[in-house]
């Protein structure tokens, strides 16, 4: 028999392991964390990078490095005045810009100002250093010009101004986001916890895993293994706090149910911990997989975003399973103030009918009528599904993605209405030179108002043979017209024989982004299905079970176009979508959506072995209804938080993922799946030996029954 003094040793280990973790994770954090902030400065947020080298404007882009200094963005500087200019309106412009001329961050020479044919406005061409924040150089500019006339008004855009703004709208990521996100969750927290102590336990888990991933992200964005830019951060951040809140709530609860059966918190947290285990590992492992078939893209910010957001995961299940017990098994009890849970040696192992009273009286209902439940429950969403082809995906102009004034937009207008909207962002098209006047008169399609050679000492500067030509577009650059004008343009020039010319530009490398997500969009989709299917096979041993999850889900996903489509074009009154959106959508949505059936599956198998699939999906449903419900509401919370950001992109994912997520949890996992397990009984996990095991006698579950896994 061990004495005391034997025992002495075991005690110590008990709690000095987890204070190592607890240490080793501040350290983590405390070294990680300042690289949340750091992020944007490995940025990547210029489209041309993202394309793939085949992609005819990425050629284009460096063919055109011979002919012109690409380091430099121009700037284009437009004022107004109704009523027609004034003499000193020019001066004013032509000074102030002047004064920018060859100081860091501009070029050596700027344009003169160019009178509009009305009279009433002006424009100015000043080349902003790429290689530099273009940021802080178009804010300087943009400060110096707010002294203008009376009744003048001034605007700086082109594509560095638009630049400018897209970076300022991101620089809300590593505050506002955080702050919005870290406060949506404590609040919840705090509702579903009753406790002050545990929701900042749990966002301190959020926080470290955010610290850690962070810095492997900013170290494979700086070394240029990943592409960054500031959609994948926000969306990292998000994942982060969603995914680690998530892992938390499974392991909160069951620790907490432990402790009301187990006198020894170390004890209760080994059981807790060994049940949470897999179905978390599984949850964090579907999503990772997921995520990571966007490496199929041929889009480099696509192709980032996957490990970006698995290495969000991977982080987020490691301080989950690490940090998260660690800190709750030192607070023991404590943790749980003022609604400690309380050790009753008579206590049923598991009293599921007085803890859960709403869901297991959701549960005898559907045990009741199964049928009456998946039936309407489907119809409900193969109506919002029927809305889906209404979604609108093709693509919106660039001037579109901003959801507050910003000074392109406006700068942009003002050009449209007194110039060529497309001067200052020419397509660019490169020819053989012994083609050039065949090419140059095949450039005047519609939508092209003039066709230029670029030269040298009055004559066409040839490098290797090539030309190039620049052709002014009628519509603005960022237009939905002018990529149409690209489509002709293109078709116009390849037709030349002999010319092998290609077109870029800005408008060229929108329009080949758009086409290339498209094309991802197709491959990427079905992988996804697939990935997650094999994984829900191998970890429920069946082949019917995970077919009519992923069944449940895509049609869950397709309820959600349908209903967005309504909200988008008829509430929010938004243009259209980027093929992207759907995609990265459905990504996140089947992964995250998966989470719910698989947390919920896990158990429903587990109580199959011991009493059944008919009363053990009644039971899985007991006892997992109000912690998944939990998660979900969590992690639409935070997919919300994305909203706080300007952006058409980042606010479409955030309302698809987050009634998406909501769907899932409360509607597809809480009714749907649980009605059709029961309705099929022990076939649904044919071709495992549990399909051809008799259905015990047994309509309702007993809910006081010993149990042993996930709550």
């Amino acid at each position: 028999m061990s004495t005391p003094v034997q025992n002495r040793p075991v005690r110590r280990l008990r709690w000095i392991v987890p204070a190592l973790l607890v240490i080793g994770w501040l350290a983590i954090g405390g070294f990680g964390g300042p690289f949340a902030g750091k992020l944007s400065t490995v940025q990547q947020n210029d489209n041309t990078s993202f394309l793939p080298a085949s992609a005819e404007a990425t050629e284009v882009a460096k063919l055109q490095e011979s002919f012109t200094d690409t380091r430099f963005v121009p700037a284009i500087v437009v004022a107004e005045r109704p009523g027609g200019l004034e003499p000193t309106d020019s001066t004013f412009l032509s000074q102030t810009v002047d004064s920018f001329v060859g100081t860091e961050g501009f070029g050596d020479a700027s344009s003169p100002p160019i009178p509009s044919a009305d009279g009433q406005a002006l424009q100015m061409f000043l080349p902003v250093d790429s290689t530099l924040e273009v940021k802080d150089s178009v804010k300087a500019l943009r400060a110096a010009l707010e002294s203008s006339p009376d009744g003048l008004t001034v605007k700086v855009t082109g594509p560095a101004g638009q630049v400018a703004d897209l970076s300022a709208a991101f620089a809300g990521i590593d505050g506002l986001l955080l702050l919005v996100a870290g406060s949506v969750v404590i609040l919840i927290l705090i509702i579903v916890y009753r406790s002050p102590i545990l929701p900042f336990v749990v966002i301190f888990s959020a926080i470290f895993a955010l610290g850690l991933s962070s810095l492997l992200v900013y170290l494979l964005a700086d070394a240029d293994v990943i592409a960054l830019n500031g959609q994948s951060q926000g969306i990292l951040f998000i994942l982060v706090f969603g995914a680690a809140t998530d892992y938390a709530l499974l392991l909160v609860s069951r620790y907490r149910e432990e402790l009301r059966i187990e006198k020894d918190k170390y004890a209760a947290m080994r059981t807790a911990w060994r049940a949470t285990l897999e179905p978390v590992a599984a949850s964090a492992g579907t999503v990772i997989a997921g995520v990571l078939c966007l490496l199929l893209s041929d889009l480099n910010s696509n192709r980032g975003l996957g490990p970006v957001a698995a290495i969000g995961i991977a982080a987020s299940f490691l301080a989950s399973m690490t940090f998260l017990p660690a800190v709750l098994v030192l607070f023991g009890r404590t943790a749980y103030w003022p609604t400690k849970p309380k050790f009753d040696a008579d206590r049923e192992h598991h009293d599921e009918a007085n803890d859960h009273r709403f869901w297991a009286g959701l549960a005898a209902r559907i045990g009741r009528h199964p049928r009456r439940f998946w039936v309407a429950s489907t119809l409900v969403l193969v109506i919002f599904a029927l809305m889906m082809p209404q979604f609108k995906a093709s693509g919106v102009s660039s001037s579109d993605i901003f959801l507050l004034d910003v000074d392109s937009v406006a700068g942009q207008e003002i050009l449209g209405e007194h110039f060529d909207a497309g001067s200052g962002s020419p397509a660019v098209v490169i020819a053989n030179a012994d083609q050039v006047d065949a090419v140059a008169a095949a450039s005047r399609v519609e939508g092209v108002s003039d066709v230029s050679v670029v030269q040298n000492g009055g004559a066409p500067l040839v490098v290797d043979g090539r030309v190039s030509l620049q052709a002014t577009l009628t519509d603005a650059a960022d237009s939905l017209e002018a990529e149409d004008t690209i489509v002709r343009l293109r078709d116009a020039v390849h037709s030349v024989d002999g010319a092998d010319a290609l077109v870029g530009g800005v408008t060229a490398t929108d329009l080949d982004t758009k086409t290339t997500s498209t094309r991802d969009r197709t491959l990427i989709i079905p992988v996804v299905i697939i990935v997650v299917f094999v994984i829900l096979s191998l970890l429920l041993r069946s082949l019917l079970a995970p077919l009519l999850l992923m069944g449940t889900v895509v049609l869950s996903f397709a309820a959600t176009l349908g209903i967005s489509s309504l909200v988008f074009d008829h509430v929010f009154g938004f243009p259209g979508a980027d093929p992207v959106v759907p995609l990265f959508a459905f990504v996140f949505l089947v992964a995250l959506g998966i989470d719910y059936n698989i947390f919920l599956m896990t158990r429903v198998r587990e109580e199959a072995l011991k009493i059944g699939t008919r009363a053990g999906a009644l039971r899985g449903l007991t006892v997992t209804g109000g912690v998944i419900t939990s998660a979900g509401v969590v992690l639409a919370a935070t997919f919300s938080a994305l909203a706080v950001i300007p952006l058409l992109f980042l606010a479409q994912i955030a309302f698809i993922v987050a009634f998406g997520v909501l769907l899932d949890a409360l509607i597809v996992r809480s009714l749907l799946v649980p009605a059709l397990t029961y309705d099929i009984g022990q076939k649904i996990w044919w071709p495992s030996k549990l399909a051809s095991t008799p259905e015990p006698e047994q309509d309702q579950p007993a809910p006081s029954q010993p149990q042993s896994s996930l709550h």
